[in-house]
């Protein structure tokens, strides 16, 4: 299976790099990875709700642009449903076992994902009703997937 990550914004910060690696090359066992980055806007102070909901479709049309035909859409939004790391790790088996040859993971901007975006998720997911530092987030999300596929392959993991 394909795992793309389609996240707004690039990671500044060497450990968050460095961690995102990792988990990359941790996952080339289970899966191919493919990370791609999409610039973010600049967002202008004391914007109103016009400002930020521009900012969001136009990050959303460059995160549309890489969403490919047939593929299953998981974005991550506050709003989603929340799931156990085994909840996860079946979704993720399940979708293999159906067919499924790609599963695109989405994490917005700071302010979010368009509306465009939203529709187009096949899926919703939530890791909490708190707000985490996108470039967390990423590394947050390999883990769980890298945690996914070790649970799938019925290997030991750290619970």
């Amino acid at each position: 299976m394909k795992i793309t990550l389609v996240a707004v914004g690039k990671i500044k910060e060497k450990f968050f790099s460095d961690a995102i690696a990792e988990y990359s090359k941790r996952l080339s066992r289970y899966c191919r990875l493919e990370v791609i980055q999409v610039a973010d806007e600049k967002i202008p102070d004391r914007a109103g709700e016009a400002e930020e909901n521009k900012v969001k479709n136009q990050e959303g049309e460059r995160i549309l642009a890489h969403l490919k035909e047939g593929a299953y859409v998981v974005a991550l939004a506050i709003e989603g449903e929340a799931l156990s790391s085994r909840q996860l790790a079946k979704k993720i088996e399940s979708l293999g076992i159906s067919g499924q040859s790609q599963i695109i993971f989405i994490i917005g901007g700071s302010l979010g994902l368009s509306p465009k975006v939203l529709a187009r998720a096949d899926y919703q997911l939530s890791f909490s009703a708190m707000t985490f530092p996108h470039p967390l987030m990423r590394v947050i999300l390999l883990e769980q997937i890298y945690r996914s596929y070790r649970i799938i392959a019925g290997e030991p993991y750290h619970k």
